[in-house]
């Protein structure tokens, strides 16, 4: 077969000897088609000299078309260079494996092509591992929508190659920030050298010209990176601008600036990453340009849905809706332990910008990100994290059932899928998981502070989240010892034996929610309360160790814990601790396990490590931890072995190839890279945990050298919610940072500060409505100085914690008409002391009759087999204001609602209602709402024929 373009791919050496056996028979096709086979969906021809077959379309996983070769002998330790020439009437990416041809279908080569018209030459060397008489030479060729039609020839299996050696590029041996260092930030670098003595750097501008030098300072041998090095310190230099060098040793780095904005971008693009991981949802391309895609799992075929989830068979006999919610990582799977801290993190983000000194809560209010729900009054970070709540609230196991109250621990796929496949195209069944312990803690805990920080703008929601987090609490004390198994089929395990961290944050969270006494209790008397050690371990945090977070919430949620200064000063004592690693690290490196090994995920331990450091500078002030939050920064975006920024988007250097199965541009050039603020795992030298990249590059690395940015390396290389969680919420902190300004260079012998602010004067109460009242204050004074105010607002019996602001003022929405309200106001300081309250009582007016008529309804409906999308446009064409409306109407056909949004959706027999929010309760004349819902039909699906609002008939568009 002539060969039009010659293209080598992949790792490769020297042309094998000539007189070298091709392990393949009848490579060439000159005898036909024999011993190739085919899967049963195609059919093999090789009349044109090559072998050719007609692949069909609709095929969703490569593996669904298959065509290979049996019984080829390899020899343990032996190089062999794999080559053939390919080409297909479709762009398309196939998989070429040389295997076992059973299971576990081990493989010794897994390489991917990428196919045209043109034909192309690919070429691969492995080094085999073992002694095998029957591996397997197999071309999977299947996953693509349209039919299409593939060819091969010339394939060879040829032994006596050269070994591969895989030597990363690690570019220039000056290491910097590829991003930026703030003006009067630390700025330094790591040098790669054989040299012992100090060498000469200089730091040049853009236009080349220096404008400092310096002498380097040697460290030597280093053991996280096997590498010799010495560091830079140009911290002196403040002037701002783009595209710095600095030049060491014969070597320039990558370009970076010195931006007191530099962080500012990525606080948008890390938190806005959790939009496209949205499930149950069609993700706009208008919103995330390039990443647009039908929504995934709302049960369009070939997806089967989230909307009716049975349990795992053998489990139990029901189903839930647990549509909405966050992809996890690169899988379809969607996991509580996981969504519990990520979540966590993200509302954390929100609580930190109320109350610490230097934030900025404008910086995350609403219209602040990219999702659709930008403009509801609401922060965005807020309405993020609800996405993946009201999920987690969904897992939760219905009363009446086994277990009542508990969470499954996850839901996920059958069987695992191939890469590359679109959340909409996946065709598994999908199972609810058994609850677990831990999950269960995680909803008590996030449900908590939920109920926390969404009171101020949805008080019904706050109060659903209470009373799932109290309930989830009483069935994991009924059920302390349910845990996960460690395996699974289709999703990863997340099992964890050991949950009295997950006790303790979920019994703080309902702490510092409720101020109950049953809570207080169980955070005191948890023996890790007290155990500063165990608490705060030298790997940093994760979703398996929890504990952390409840002792950064007591330290920095007003409470009034008896001893809650040794909380506050556990937290700065395990800071130093960190700050020390930083300190010694030639990296700027916070994280330093113990045993030395980079865990799966070691960025994420980075970052969290770092949160540490950021709650300490804002319970002190003291600009040393600040310092080593920006320095820490410096290794995840390039000051590191590999010379690699681990964040998609930002730096010369960038890690773009993260495992996915939507972004997958390395497989499939149609698919995009994952979006810009993306956090790749990182270095992982545990090789008990490899993937098979991995295992078959990265042996006898360093610990910081076990990365490559290959989608097929989900070990090092794997993109999660929780992972982007601490980069959102570092990025966050930075962004707030103003140039590094604020704090104490060299803060004084802290004095114990034990005197109360006073009460707050002046409290009332105007412009009272049906639904909302302004209540404002006098400030209050204190020794020190005022750092905020706590809020709650009682209802009847009930007191809601309404959250911490820093006003003298406060907008309360969501109130119910003709209902006696009181709302109380504390001061506090920055060492957590309390006033006196102060308070006052009002009454909503009474609500007025609403009007009737004047009104329009658009109905339109997506459908499929057994399902559809409802999507309904209210119109006011009345001339008065609706405060509040209720639409109604009647399926004809017997359909029911499954799933709304909003809206509060109602059905009894046929008759359904929809009743407003809070946010889209006031409707202007000549003004839209809208309003959808999934629902389910048998038969057919007419559309209702009337409807009303507010008691009156609409016309129908």
């Amino acid at each position: 077969m002539a060969l039009a373009l010659a293209t080598t791919f992949g790792l490769t050496t020297a042309a094998a000897q000539a007189d070298e056996v091709n392990q393949i028979i009848n490579g060439d096709f000159s005898n036909g088609t024999a011993p190739w086979w085919g899967t049963p969906n195609i059919n093999l021809d090789a009349s044109s000299g090559a072998l050719c077959a007609n692949v069909p379309g609709d095929t969703l996983n490569a593996w669904d078309v298959i065509i290979g070769q049996n019984d080829i002998p390899l020899i343990e330790g032996e190089s062999y260079t794999f080559s053939f020439t390919a080409s297909a009437t479709e762009p398309v990416s196939i998989r070429a494996l040389v295997q076992e041809p059973v299971e576990p279908w081990r493989t010794q080569l897994d390489q991917r092509a990428f196919l045209g018209p043109e034909e192309q030459r690919f070429e691969y060397v492995f080094t085999s591992n073992a002694d095998w008489d029957d591996a397997q030479v197999a071309f999977q060729i299947g996953g693509s929508d349209v039919p299409w039609t593939f060819c091969v020839d010339d394939v060879a299996l040829l032994g006596g190659a050269e070994p591969p050696v895989y030597v990363p590029d690690t570019g220039p041996r000056v290491r910097v920030n590829q991003v930026g260092y703030l003006p009067h930030g630390p700025k330094k670098a790591t040098v790669v050298t054989d040299a012992t003595e100090a060498l000469t750097w200089e730091l040049a501008d853009s236009g080349g010209t220096v404008v400092a030098s310096g002498q380097t300072e040697p460290y030597g041998p280093e053991s996280s990176s096997g590498l010799n090095v010495h560091t830079v310190d140009f911290s002196s230099y403040t002037t701002s601008g783009s595209g710095y060098t600095l030049t060491v040793d014969g070597e320039t780095s990558h370009p970076f600036d010195i931006d007191e904005s530099a962080y500012e971008e990525l606080r948008v693009d890390a938190l806005s990453f959790y939009y496209p991981q949205r499930s149950g949802i069609e993700i706009l391309d208008s919103i995330a340009p390039g990443y647009g895609r039908a929504a995934g799992h709302v049960g369009v075929p070939p997806n089967q849905g989230d909307t009716d989830v049975p349990c795992a068979p053998g489990t139990c006999d029901y189903s839930l809706d647990v549509s909405g919610g966050w992809y996890d990582a690169g899988d379809h799977g969607k996991y509580v332990v996981n969504g519990g801290i990520s979540v966590h993190q993200l509302m954390n983000i929100y609580e930190r910008a109320q109350r610490a000194e230097t934030a900025q809560p404008d910086k995350l209010g609403d219209s602040t990100l990219r999702l659709p729900e930008t403009g509801n009054g609401v922060p965005d970070v807020l309405d993020e994290a609800r996405w993946e709540m009201e999920f987690l609230l969904s897992m939760q196991v219905p009363e009446g059932e086994p277990l009542a109250g508990m969470a499954h621990h996850k839901i996920h796929d059958e069987q695992w899928t191939g890469l590359p496949l679109l959340p909409a195209n996946d065709p598994q069944p999908r199972y609810l998981q058994p609850p677990s312990t831990a999950a269960t803690l995680n909803l008590a805990a996030t449900a908590a502070q939920c109920a926390r920080v969404f009171q101020p703008y949805d008080a019904d929601f706050a109060a659903e989240c209470l009373e799932a987090a109290e309930t989830a609490w009483d069935a994991a004390k009924a059920h302390p010892a349910v845990y996960a198994p460690a395996f699974g089929e289709g999703g990863g395990p997340y099992n964890d034996n050991n949950v009295t961290d997950e006790f303790y944050w979920a019994a703080a969270e309902l702490f510092l929610t409720t101020g109950a006494q049953e809570y207080r209790d169980a955070v005191t008397s948890s023996p890790l309360h007290t155990d500063d050690e165990e608490v705060f371990r030298d790997g940093g945090f994760d979703w398996g160790w929890t504990a952390p977070l409840a002792r950064i919430q007591l330290a920095t949620i007003p409470n009034d814990l008896a001893d809650r200064d040794r909380v506050r000063d556990s937290v700065v004592a395990a800071a130093d601790g960190y700050l020390a690693n930083v300190e010694s690290s030639p990296w700027g490196l916070s994280y330093k396990p113990g045993n030395g090994v980079f865990v799966w995920g070691s960025n994420s331990a980075v970052l969290n490590t770092m949160v540490v450091m950021a709650v300490a500078f804002d319970l002190t002030g003291d600009t040393k931890y600040r310092d080593g939050v920006l320095e820490g920064m410096d290794y995840i975006f390039g000051r590191n072995a590999l010379n690699q920024s681990y964040v998609t988007g930002y730096g010369e250097k960038d890690s773009r190839n993260q495992h996915s199965r939507w972004y997958a541009h390395q497989l499939d050039p149609r698919l995009p890279n994952p979006p810009k603020g993306t956090l790749a795992g990182g270095p992982n030298s545990d090789a008990s945990t490899w993937d098979p990249k991995a295992q078959s590059t990265l042996t006898g690395c360093a610990p910081q050298m076990c990365y490559i940015d290959d989608i097929e390396s989900w070990a090092t290389n794997e993109l999660t919610i929780n992972w982007n969680a601490p980069l959102s919420w570092i990025a966050s902190f930075i962004a707030d940072q103003d140039d590094a300004g604020g704090g104490s260079e060299d803060p004084e012998e802290p004095v114990e500060d034990t005197e109360p602010p006073t009460a707050p004067t002046g409290l009332k109460a105007t412009g009272v409505t049906t639904d909302s009242a302004t209540v404002s204050w006098n400030a209050a004074t204190d020794n020190v100085g005022v750092v905020g105010y706590e809020l709650v607002l009682q209802h009847t019996d009930t007191l809601a914690p309404l959250g911490t602001t820093t006003q003298t003022s406060y907008q309360l929405e969501g109130l119910r008409p003709g209902q006696t309200y009181t709302f109380w106001v504390y001061a506090y300081d920055a060492a957590g002391n309390r006033s006196p309250s102060a308070k006052v009582t009002f009454t909503t007016e009474e609500e007025d009759e609403q009007p009737t008529g004047s009104c329009t309804v658009s109905y339109t409906t997506s459908d499929w087999p057994g399902g559809f999308t409802a999507s309904v446009v209210l119109t006011n064409t009345g001339t008065t204001p609706w405060n509040g409306w209720t639409l109604g109407f009647t399926f004809p056909s017997g359909q029911r609602v499954t799933q709304g949004w909003s809206a509060t959706w109602v059905q009894t027999g046929d008759q359904v209602t929809a009743t407003s929010m809070s946010w889209n309760s006031s409707v202007a004349p000549g003004q839209s709402v809208t309003i959808g819902f999934n629902g389910s039909w048998t038969g057919s699906n007419t559309r209702p024929a009337e409807f009303t609002v507010n008691g009156g008939s609409c016309s129908v568009a």
